[in-house]
């Protein structure tokens, strides 16, 4: 008897064992957490790279190939137009130095000649044995040789030296500025050989001036947008070089032709920027322009980490709160996002507790961990 007792006694123990664990493996090891959808204002905006430049940027080049002789000014200097940069030596070439030098006698030649025959027929007019006719055209080949004798004396000194006398402040070796700025940039130094502008080469550049007081940005945006951009649009350019600080801008530019960037297809956009008279704005700082593409004020709405996506369709859906731990899927028809919150148009209501399905809640035993 007492044997019987004790096996039915073992065996409603292990009866009771196994109903409690049978239940502890029928509850869900996994509590979900839940939001509501709430209003906010949601916008969508493009971010553009680029850098701040000057609006009017002018190069300073020389008219006559030489050496730097002389740079009288520094970078960051202010200048107006006629001021004078530098100074450019002349070395001459030697070809044209000595086709200069065989034009000055041929024409020393020519003016002697004229010289004696002016001379001869004077003193044949004065006596009354030519007519004045003859006189006047002795008199005016003696003219234009002696003018002749003077050009080619002032092309050898140009040659020679870049200048000759009586050009003054027009000479080509004084390399003066042609608009009022900034000098932002002398790429030179004393004893550069530089070259002249001419229809064959652009020259080498001296100086660059810039007008400090108008800067744009200038930047690029993405295929995918550009078509979202209209001219007018106000924008917040943040400079890298200057926190926590924006400054406004106008968009004016949208180029009509894009350029290939690494295999994705970018197009060229510029915008006035509107500057703050207590900071100083460098050419060329790296800046970023925020420009609004899309807004919509106190819509209802919910995290993006709230959707899920059906395998097969590919559209989105929620699962929503109806019992205890118990959620059922519904679609949900979506419109503007700003990459973390997005705007609901149909599926869901400000009532309706949605189911954070990829936050697991802190009351899960440490046995769970990593699942979801």
């Amino acid at each position: 008897m007492k044997k019987v007792i004790i096996f039915g006694g073992i065996g409603l123990l292990l009866i009771v064992v196994l109903l409690w664990f049978g239940k502890k493996n029928s509850a869900s090891p996994i509590s979900y957490d839940t939001e509501k959808a709430f209003k906010t204002s949601i916008v969508k905006k493009s971010t553009a790279t680029g850098k701040v430049v000057p609006l009017e940027e002018v190069e300073i080049k020389p008219q006559i190939s030489g050496i730097i002789d002389k740079i009288y000014l520094e970078e960051g200097a202010l200048v107006k137009a006629g001021d004078l940069i530098a100074t450019v030596r002349v070395v001459p070439n030697i070809q044209s130095l000595n086709a200069a030098n065989g034009q000055v006698k041929n024409a020393q030649l020519a003016f002697d000649n004229a010289k004696v025959q002016f001379e001869r027929n004077k003193k044949l007019f004065d006596k009354g044995v030519i007519a004045r006719q003859a006189y006047e055209n002795s008199e005016l080949s003696y003219n234009n040789a002696k003018q002749s004798l003077y050009n080619a004396k002032s092309d050898l000194d140009i040659i020679k030296r870049g200048t000759t006398a009586g050009l003054g402040k027009t000479a080509n070796t004084n390399i003066r500025a042609t608009a009022t700025g900034m000098v932002v940039e002398i790429p030179v130094k004393k004893g550069y050989q530089v070259i002249q502008s001419n229809n064959f080469n652009a020259g080498t550049t001296i100086a660059r001036i810039a007008d400090m007081t108008k800067m744009i940005f200038e930047g690029n945006v993405d295929e995918s947008e550009v078509g979202k951009l209209i001219k007018g649009t106000n924008i917040d350019v943040a400079i890298g070089a200057i926190e926590e600080k924006k400054f406004p801008a106008v968009l004016n530019f949208i180029a009509p032709k894009g350029t290939d960037n690494g295999g994705a297809v970018q197009f060229k956009i510029k915008a006035d920027v509107s500057l703050d008279d207590k900071y100083f704005i460098r050419a060329g700082y790296s800046a970023n322009a925020e420009i609004v593409l899309d807004k919509r004020d106190s819509v209802l709405s919910i995290k993006e980490s709230l959707l899920q996506f059906d395998r097969k369709t590919e559209k989105p859906f929620v699962e929503v709160l109806i019992g205890e731990q118990e959620f059922e899927k519904r679609k949900v028809k979506l419109g503007l996002s700003d990459g973390v919150n997005v705007e609901v148009l149909e599926g869901v209501g400000p009532e309706d507790e949605i189911k954070i399905w990829n936050k697991v809640d802190k009351q899960k035993s440490s046995n769970d961990d990593g699942e979801l």
